[in-house]
C-alpha cells in the first residue's frame, strides 16, 4: 500500500515549524460550516505541502486562567501536575489523575517528515518526558480544590484510561491493560498488577494514547486503539488492530474488535438511547494533510461490527486518492459518524453530563436559538475537550465545549464551556485534553501543557 506525499515535501514544511508559512492555504468554509449532524464538506486540497499552522504552547502566563461560560466559575482544583491527560472520578469522589506522555518509540520519527512531527510536537507543548504514574486527588471538604494529593500507581508504560469496576481498577498501559486490587479510599497501591489484555504497541506506536470504558454491568472494557500513521503510509501490516475499539472480557481477558476503521478514536462513554438501552459513544480524530477543512473529526455513536472508512475513505463514502489499493466493498458499507466536530479540532475528551442544573446554565447563556431550544427539551449531553489543531488555518479547537442531546442523539450546535486557550496572537495557553464529572456535578478538565486540573461549576 502507497499513501501519503513524498517525504522530501516535509523539508518545505519545515519553514511553518520554525514559525514561517508552509502555506497560504487555508479554510474555505464560512464557521461553524464544518460542525453538526449535516457538515459541509469541502474537497481535498491536494498540494504538494500540508499547511503547518502550530500555535506555539506554554504555560499560563501569571494572572491568566481559560475562561469559563458566562454565569459559571472556574477554579483551580490542582495544580504543578506532570502533563496530565486523563481523568477518572472514582466512586467516593477521590480523582485519578493520568501524568502521562508518549513512551520511546524505536521507529517513531524516522526520516525528514519524522523529525519535522517532533519539532511540531514539541512546538505544541508534547515534546516533555511521561511521568508514568497516576495520581490520585482529594477534596475532602468539597470546596473545588484538591487538598490532598498522592502517587497511587507508578512506573508505568505511558498510562492513559482508566475504570473501576468493583475492587478492581484498570488501567490502559500504552501497550496493554493492566488489572489492580483497589479498595475504595486507598491512597497508594504497592501489589503488583496482572496484565488482563494486550494491545497494539509496537517499536511506531504513533497513536500511543488508549482510551478505556466498562460496560454498565461492568463484564465487558472498551479500549479505544488509534492507527499507526495518517493513511496508512507505512502499510496495513503496521495497522492491524488498530484504528479500532476493542472489546475485552473482564474476567477471561479475551478480546474482539468491536468496531474499525476509526483512525484515531480517543474518549469513549455511555449514553442512554431512546430505547432506554445503552449506546457506547466515542469522539474520533480524521485524517490530515488534505485541507484545512478536511477531515472533520467527530462524535459518533459506535455499532457493533461497523466499519468507520478509515483509512480507505473518510466521512462515509468519500474515498482518500492517496490510499492504494482500494477496498471498495470496505468502502460501500462505510458508516457515517452521527455528528462532526470541525476538522482538526482533535477531539480527545469526551464526558457525558450527569448533571442537568450546568447543562441549563450553559444552555441558557448561549447565544444559539437551537441550543436554547434544546435546552427546553432535555439536558442531557456530553462535555468534548479539543486540544486544538496543527494542520489548519486559522486555528480551531482549543476549548472544552458541550454538546447538548435530544432522544439520544446530539442536538443543536456545540456550546463552549472552557475558552481562552488561545490568545489573539495564535498563542496556546495551556491545552484541554480529558473531561469528567465530578461527584457534586462540576466539569474537570484536565490542561496538559498547563499542568493544571480546571474545574467549572454553578455558583454556590
Amino acid at each position: 500500500m502507497k499513501a501519503g506525499r513524498p517525504p522530501w515535501v516535509w523539508v518545505l514544511a519545515c519553514a511553518g515549524v520554525l514559525g514561517t508559512t508552509a502555506c497560504s492555504e487555508r479554510t474555505r468554509l464560512p464557521e461553524g460550516a464544518d460542525v453538526g449532524s449535516k457538515p459541509r464538506l469541502a474537497e481535498p486540497v491536494t498540494g504538494l505541502i500540508p499547511t503547518v499552522h502550530i500555535a506555539p504552547a506554554s504555560p499560563w502566563p501569571a494572572g491568566l486562567l481559560p475562561l469559563p461560560a458566562a454565569g459559571l466559575r472556574l477554579t483551580a482544583f490542582a495544580r504543578g501536575l506532570a502533563h496530565p491527560r486523563w481523568l477518572l472520578v472514582l466512586p467516593n469522589g477521590d480523582v485519578l489523575v493520568a501524568e502521562t506522555n508518549a513512551p520511546a518509540r524505536e521507529k517513531a520519527g524516522g526520516g525528514v517528515k519524522g523529525w519535522v512531527m517532533k519539532l511540531v510536537m514539541a512546538r505544541a507543548g508534547a515534546g516533555v518526558p511521561s511521568a508514568n504514574r497516576i495520581t490520585l486527588l482529594r477534596d475532602a471538604d468539597g470546596d473545588g480544590v484538591a487538598e490532598m494529593r498522592s502517587v497511587l500507581l507508578e512506573g508505568l508504560n505511558s498510562p492513559f484510561g482508566m475504570a473501576v469496576v468493583g475492587d478492581r481498577l484498570y488501567v490502559a498501559h500504552t501497550d496493554a491493560i493492566w488489572e489492580y486490587a483497589y479498595a475504595e479510599g486507598q491512597t497508594r497501591i504497592d501489589r503488583a498488577g496482572r496484565k488482563l489484555a494486550e494491545l497494539p504497541g509496537g517499536p511506531r506506536n504513533h497513536h500511543w494514547t488508549k482510551g478505556l470504558v466498562a460496560d454498565a454491568g461492568g463484564g465487558k472494557l472498551y479500549a479505544s486503539v488509534g492507527s499507526n500513521s495518517n493513511v496508512a503510509e507505512h502499510g496495513m501490516a503496521e495497522e492491524a488492530g488498530r484504528a479500532a475499539i476493542w472489546e475485552i472480557d473482564r474476567a477471561s481477558g479475551a478480546k474482539r474488535l468491536f468496531a474499525t476503521g476509526l483512525r484515531n478514536p480517543v474518549g469513549l462513554a455511555w449514553m442512554r438511547s431512546i430505547t432506554g438501552a445503552d449506546r457506547l459513544w466515542a469522539v474520533v480524530n480524521e485524517r490530515d494533510e488534505i485541507g484545512s477543512d478536511l477531515v472533520p473529526d467527530y462524535l459518533t455513536s459506535v455499532q457493533d461490527g461497523a466499519f468507520y472508512g478509515w483509512p480507505y475513505s473518510w466521512y462515509g463514502p468519500h474515498v482518500d486518492d492517496r490510499v492504494s489499493p482500494q477496498q471498495p466493498a470496505l468502502v460501500a458499507r462505510a458508516v457515517v459518524p452521527d455528528y462532526a466536530l470541525g476538522a482538526h479540532v482533535a477531539a480527545l475528551g469526551l464526558a457525558t453530563g450527569t448533571n442537568p442544573a450546568l447543562a441549563k446554565a450553559l444552555l441558557a447563556g448561549s447565544r444559539a436559538p437551537v441550543a436554547a431550544a434544546a435546552a427546553a427539551a432535555s439536558s442531557e449531553g456530553v462535555y468534548i475537550g479539543l486540544h486544538g489543531s496543527w494542520n489548519r488555518r486559522p486555528h480551531a479547537g482549543y476549548k472544552v465545549v458541550y454538546v447538548p442531546f435530544s432522544q439520544g442523539m446530539p442536538s443543536g450546535l456545540p456550546v463552549d464551556v472552557l475558552t481562552g486557550f488561545l490568545s489573539p496572537e495564535g498563542q496556546a495557553w495551556g491545552r484541554p485534553v480529558g473531561v469528567a464529572m465530578d461527584r457534586h456535578g462540576a466539569l474537570l478538565v484536565a490542561d496538559d501543557v498547563g499542568n493544571s486540573i480546571w474545574r467549572v461549576a454553578t455558583p454556590p
